[in-house]
């Protein structure tokens, strides 16, 4: 192995390691992890926002599965439900500071696919999906991300539907788009207050219904990149979630990318994998504070689509 010297940040590290030329340091700062998809249904990757870089795997879930949901704790990564074999209802988990495949958590209230999670420090909440028999959900449920155990019902959408996409403030969780019976896709955005359980209360629309899109934010803004209108599209919408109203244009991915995810930390929204046409490993970030288009981030260890990714650093912490 070559000596190095010097003083490396995180993402040099990262790539070394990727090159077979640095051992994995311990996860530290501000993480993005990108859990399962469509090829390697089990993959988790891991990398630093806060520098351009290529992933490293971080370790493998619990079950190989895609369209899955995902929320985060500062300390802890949850991810929950999705495809494969059959439809899940299962909760894996992984500690952010230590590599290392995931754990069970608990179950979800029913089988589903495509799901959606938003979370604040203490309580992840997962939201819509579609169960057995084509039945497209609009229940909430919960769990306290510092405890293992079963999700429990919050309460209920605006709209019964798959494949929202979700992020969320310190005190609000934010629902946008997805596909319901029909199908018909839906331009609706829901929102709750994530401390207190009841139904969801109508916040405003997105620019066009939209499907499989990626969502993120920092404490005050949400983003929503990607996914399927009428075509794939590349657009990025943003809301100001403390106020009730329609999404704005904010700019493009580098591509138009369907089944995509994305994670936050307080500057940086991240778009990772996805389907352009074929499965992607690309990355791609935006500042979540100035519209504009974004610009490439790095790779995936793996090309994948339907895919779910959190962090340790994002609006809801």
């Amino acid at each position: 192995m070559p000596n190095y010297s010097g003083v490396w940040n995180l993402t040099q590290q990262l790539q070394a390691t990727a090159a077979g030329n640095w051992p994995a340091p311990p996860p530290s700062g501000d993480l993005g992890l990108f859990g399962g998809g469509t090829v390697s249904g089990n993959t988790i990757d891991y990398l630093s926002i806060a520098s351009l870089g290529n992933a490293v795997d971080f370790g493998d879930l619990t079950i190989s599965r895609y369209y899955l949901a995902s929320c985060s704790s500062s300390t802890r990564g949850v991810w929950a439900g999705g495809e494969g074999a059959t439809d899940y209802n299962v909760i894996d988990y992984v500690t952010f500071a230590t590599t290392g495949n995931a754990i069970d958590f608990g179950d979800l209230l029913a089988l589903v696919s495509g799901p959606a999670g938003c979370s604040s420090s203490t309580r992840g909440v997962i939201a819509a999906g579609q169960s057995p028999g084509a039945v497209y959900q609009n229940i909430i449920q919960y769990i306290t991300i510092a405890s293992t155990g079963n999700a429990t019902d919050f309460g209920d959408l605006t709209l019964g539907r798959r494949s929202p996409a979700a992020c969320s403030s310190s005190t609000r969780g934010v629902f946008a788009g997805g596909v319901g019976s029909g199908p018909t896709r839906t331009n609706v955005i829901d929102y709750i207050t994530i401390a207190s359980a009841g139904n969801a209360t109508d916040f405003g629309d997105l620019l066009s219904a939209t499907e499989r899109s990626g969502g993120c934010s920092n404490a005050t803004r949400g983003l929503f990149g990607g996914g399927f209108t009428t075509a794939i599209t590349n657009v990025i919408a943003y809301i100001t979630i403390a106020s009730a109203a329609n999404a704005i244009d904010f700019g493009d991915l580098t591509a138009a990318t369907n089944l995509i995810s994305s994670c936050s930390n307080a500057t940086r929204g991240l778009f990772g994998g996805g389907d352009t046409g074929s499965a992607t490993n690309t990355i791609s970030y935006v500042t979540i504070d100035t519209a504009g288009n974004a610009a490439d981030f790095g790779d995936l260890t793996v090309a994948r689509s339907g895919l779910a990714a959190c962090s340790n650093a994002h609006g809801g912490l």
